[in-house]
């Protein structure tokens, strides 16, 4: 039962891990997504520019 015990454990906690690298993967993403608008717009605004 102990063995039972451990391995069902075992399983959930690699399920979970599993599941959180995906989502900081996503959330990695996203947070790019969002920096490349913003360097976008503010290339359209000009907010960049040296001179």
């Amino acid at each position: 039962m102990k063995r039972l015990t451990a391995l069902l454990l075992l399983a959930l906690f690699s399920a979970g891990t599993l599941t959180a690298c995906n989502t900081v993967e996503g959330a990695g993403k996203d947070v790019q997504k969002v920096g490349s608008k913003m360097e976008e717009a503010a290339e359209d605004t000009g907010g960049t520019d040296p001179n």
